[in-house]
């Protein structure tokens, strides 16, 4: 079992190991405060992240040692099953957990329906032995059928008193139970009133509920599961001999040179090697417009080679590919849990207990006042029913999903809960010009002062950066067999490598001339600080980036551009968006400082950047956001990523980011407003059973109702009365240095 933990364990952004388990049987709030308090006792357990979408649970191992012995333990303890998660086979095949809802809504509602038929009868005057037969007959209906439908309730209340905590269900199975035992010694003893109609109807609206939840956290699970099936099982390597074996994807190393046929799949991060097709981009770009394919060329997972094949070399296994880190970053979005879900799980886990007293408090006040014990036990368990704090369990975390998922579909990748929140309270933007206002792919050229063999080495050089710029020099040359000594990337300065004794460097003029001057404009190349190259670089106005600031400006939000370019072209592109407030030549501190200084005015800033350099600015924001091109350190900063190359995904993630807190303050005034209302009403004896049951379900489908609301949120605008304005004019070409 170890050995199996250790195989599946990766490495995640913090560099520590951690392991996925699927959970099937977690379900609510009460759930993940269960499990992450018994596995967060652990020694070998750093830290855990539950996720209710997914019903799984990742770790992270203390001290990287894997040891999943106590883990298994604790959760069967707690009385959940597990086993370790494979996102490969992530929505494959029929949902057992939707089957056995249905299947029990199924049985549930032809149980009620019947159920309700028969006391039609009883309330139309039946009495005696009429009265009686009808009884018995809903017994012999409601009891098989609730033990069936009532499972979903409760085997998790069993095994949350098993462990010795309550969560929503434990307050659901005592109303159910209570309601069925009661109307069972009412037959017994010939009574007049039996309330099996209320029991079967309160376990009918309540998996109606849960129905509806369960399948909008399948929706979100579905964006996961469509990034899974974007990567094939495995691929052709071929070894020096040029023999072609199929290996499984969980063999691909880094170094292993892959085969991908045309209408097949990358299946993990690389570098072609050879080719002459083209490659669809669109899981990374948003655009499906094919790029054409060039040794050098940086390829990620999932991207389908279109054309003839191409032979890639492997830079990353499977487990580290763009795919899966994605696919981690829509689980991160709703394993963390921001300031206003915090507050809803606590509110919801002191809750739970507040249900059973106030029904007992009831129970005993009419008792005092002379009230039978079979009324004042009919109004404590309407009390119950009503009481039970399903929709305020739900008024965040079904927002929160919901948003994930149409913020997924607008091309945004969320990481955590926290960024959405953030990004709804925003005020001011900081942008990065090269590579995030300006396109990610830029045209360059040299000015001729070097040879093809210095132009070959800055080529070769280039290739180990991500920056836009750098990108762009590697483009102009296909030679890929030098290999330097070392190389050494300096975040807002450029690249070094050291090559038979010689220290080339390719960046700014004042860093990489050991004159450092500062007059020289472009990209430098130099060896031990001489001048052998000169890189002019220009560079398209990134798509959408002045609708983006239009929309974004109406709304009241300030924005700044920070950039390490020289200030013409900083100024130039500045104006020509009409933004005001614009810095150059700034280092990655000083961008910091800045951001900084803004905070310190009261603003809430949101960094939205691309390169190494910007990943100590996008950390300090508010929140943060980076595009899918950007490097890796900048996107394990960000709290957001779009994939897409417009920037209309910004104010479309902001106006998504704002409606979505509306609704959850929303959620919270109806869940309050229906306590206020319903719980005097149960306490006082206006409620029966069966209205108890159907108010409460009713609250909870109002609320997931409610969240549905974000579906019809306007595409194009900010806010309905803000249009954003097309330019017909081309936006006009910077001039940009690497840095």
């Amino acid at each position: 079992m170890r050995e199996e933990f250790k195989a599946a364990a990766y490495r995640g952004p913090d560099d520590g190991l951690w392991s996925r388990l699927s959970v099937p049987g977690i379900h609510c709030g009460g759930c993940i405060q269960a499990i992450e308090r018994a596995l967060g006792r652990l020694e070998s357990v750093a830290a855990v992240r539950v996720n209710l979408a997914q019903r799984s649970v990742t770790l992270r191992w203390a001290q990287d040692r894997v040891e999943p012995e106590p883990v298994l333990e604790e959760l069967a303890r707690l009385g959940f099953t597990a086993r370790i998660a494979d996102g490969g086979d992530a929505g494959a095949g029929r949902d057992p957990v939707l089957f056995r809802l249905l299947t029990s809504l199924a049985v549930a509602g032809f149980a009620a329906a019947n159920i309700m038929l028969l006391s039609v009868s009883i309330w139309s005057g039946a009495d005696g032995a009429t009265r009686d037969m009808f009884h018995w007959i809903s017994a012999l209906i409601a009891l098989p059928a609730i033990a069936y439908a009532g499972r979903p309730f409760f085997e998790p209340a069993c095994a949350a008193l098993r462990s010795g905590h309550l969560n929503m269900d434990v307050p659901i199975s005592l109303a159910v139970i209570l309601a069925v035992g009661m109307s069972v010694f009412e037959t017994w003893n010939g009574g007049a009133h039996a309330y099996f109609d209320a029991a079967t109807t309160l376990v009918f609206f309540l998996l109606i509920g849960r129905t509806l939840d369960h399948l909008m956290r399948a929706r979100a699970r579905g964006a996961v599961d469509a990034l899974s099936r974007l990567v094939p099982r495995g691929a052709a390597r071929v070894d020096k001999s040029g023999e072609r074996t199929w290996i499984a994807l969980s063999d691909i190393l880094p170094g292993s040179r892959l085969e991908v046929l045309a209408g097949e799949r990358v299946p993990v991060d690389g570098v072609v090697v050879a080719g002459e097709g083209a490659l669809d981009l669109s899981i990374v770009t948003g655009e499906s417009r094919p790029v054409a394919v060039a040794p050098g060329l940086s390829v990620t997972a999932g991207a389908m080679v279109t054309g003839a094949p191409l032979l890639m070399e492997a830079t990353k296994t499977a487990g580290d590919s763009f795919v899966e880190e994605m696919r981690r970053m829509l689980e991160a979005a709703e394993n963390t849990r921001p300031r206003l879900r915090r507050l809803a799980d606590r509110a919801a886990s002191i809750y739970a207990p507040v249900v059973h007293i106030a029904a007992a408090a009831t129970f005993a006040g009419w008792m005092l006042v002379g009230a039978s014990v079979h009324d004042a036990l009919l109004i404590g368990i309407a009390v119950l029913i009503i009481t039970c704090p399903c929709a305020l369990g739900l008024a965040v975390p079904i927002v929160q999903v919901i948003a994930a998922g149409r913020l997924f579909r607008k091309g945004v990748m969320l990481r955590d809960g926290v960024a959405l929140e953030a990004l709804a309270g925003i005020d001011h933007v900081v942008f990065d010009k090269t590579g995030t206002l300006t396109s990610s792919e830029l045209s360059v050229h040299r000015m001729g002062r070097g040879t093809r063999d210095h132009l070959n080495l800055a080529a070769v050089l280039a290739r180990c950066s991500n920056h836009p710029v750098a990108r762009a020099i590697a483009r102009l040359s296909p030679v890929s067999h030098i290999r330097f000594d070392s190389i050494i990337e300096t975040p807002g300065q450029g690249i070094e490598g050291s090559l038979d004794g010689s220290v080339y460097r390719l960046g700014r003029p004042e860093w990489a001339l050991a004159s450092g001057d500062s007059t020289q404009s472009g990209t430098a190349f130099t060896r031990d600080g001489c001048l052998i190259e000169v890189f002019e670089s220009a560079g398209d106005m990134r798509q959408g980036a002045r609708e983006a600031v239009t929309v974004l400006r109406r709304a009241g939000i300030g924005i700044s551009i920070l950039s390490g370019d020289h200030a013409d072209a900083v100024g130039a592109l500045a104006a020509n968006l009409g933004i005001d407030e614009w810095r150059a030549r700034l280092t990655p501190a000083d961008k910091v400082a800045v951001v900084r200084a803004l905070q310190d005015q009261g603003r809430r800033v949101l960094v939205v950047g691309d390169g190494i350099n910007d990943a100590p600015a996008l950390a300090a924001g508010d929140v943060s956001m980076a595009p899918g091109t950007a490097a890796d350190v900048s996107r394990s900063a960000a709290g957001l990523v779009f994939l897409g190359e417009s920037l209309e995904a910004l104010p479309a993630a902001v106006r998504i980011a704002k409606h979505a807190r509306a609704l959850i303050f929303q959620n919270f005034g109806l869940a309050v407003l229906y306590n206020l209302v319903a719980v005097p009403l149960a306490a006082l004896g206006f409620a029966t059973p069966l209205v108890a049951a159907l108010a409460m379900s009713g609250s909870s489908i109002l609320v997931v109702a409610n969240a549905l609301r974000l579906h019809g949120l306007d595409r194009s605008t900010m806010s309905p009365q803000v249009q954003p304005v097309r330019s017909p004019a081309r936006p006009a070409r910077q001039t940009e240095a690497l840095g």
